[in-house]
């Protein structure tokens, strides 16, 4: 290994952060996992800690900190900074998942909502709240992740949380699509928004799309695609 080599592979057990645009149905331990596999077999480091701040559903795409070595210790900070999405809720229809994982049922007319009812169930959306997080997800029930139960049939009670959203607003309208903009706390589904903005609507609603575009004042404009970042790491380059 040459004194460059030395030096990069040293950079990621000090402590490197990453700001990485997940692509789609990646999962974020996806991510990690590759960043380490290349740490490894790529540039020799044998032993490294990897890990990300902040999950991101296989089918969102955007902003994921990853964070190496002890960097690792900064995830907490990460974690609880406020997050900014964009996405397209899905009006008339529900998914079990709340989101195109699980399929659509039986359509209901939407022809009669209105631009002011969509406001008013933004609205009643923002600020402080208690949120139900979604049957499918990864927060654990007796040690075993939520969508583990929920894939299984199995009927499970999901405690309520605090959460906040600080803004949310629907930047278009092509019904049944509703695009929007949403700023929240950490532990904030979307998910459970969309099946929340349907029930005030008493039509029903999945999330259709979603991408995380900041983590606090860091924008994924700024992020690494990740093939690029791979083949930097692989050339000793970042």
């Amino acid at each position: 290994m040459t004194p460059h080599e030395n030096e990069f592979a040293e950079s990621f057990l000090q402590g490197r952060v990453l700001f990485v645009d997940k692509p789609l149905h990646w999962t974020s331990f996806d991510a990690v996992n590759k960043i380490k596999s290349l740490l490894r077999y790529r540039q020799g480091i044998k032993k490294i800690r990897v890990g990300h701040a902040g999950t991101l559903d296989p089918l969102a795409t955007g902003l994921l900190i990853i964070c190496t070595g002890k960097a690792t210790k900064q995830i907490d900070t990460y974690q609880g900074m406020d997050k900014t999405y964009t996405g397209v809720f899905v009006i008339g229809q529900t998914t079990p998942s709340s989101d195109l994982e699980t399929t659509p049922g039986e359509a209901k007319p939407v022809g009669h909502i209105t631009p002011g009812d969509l406001e008013k169930a933004a609205q009643a959306l923002t600020g402080p709240q208690q949120q139900t997080p979604p049957l499918y997800s990864a927060k654990k029930i007796n040690g075993e992740r939520a969508y583990h139960h929920a894939r299984q049939g199995l009927q499970t009670q999901m405690k309520p949380r605090d959460v906040r959203v600080e803004s949310f607003e629907i930047t278009r309208v092509n019904l049944p699509e509703v695009h929007f903009r949403i700023t929240c706390s950490k532990g904030t589904y979307i998910r459970s928004l969309a099946r929340d903005f349907g029930d005030i609507l008493q039509t029903g609603a999945y999330l259709g799309a979603l991408r995380r575009t900041h983590i606090g004042e860091f924008s994924v404009d700024n992020a690494w695609k990740m093939d690029d970042l791979s083949e930097a790491i692989i050339q000793g380059n970042l």
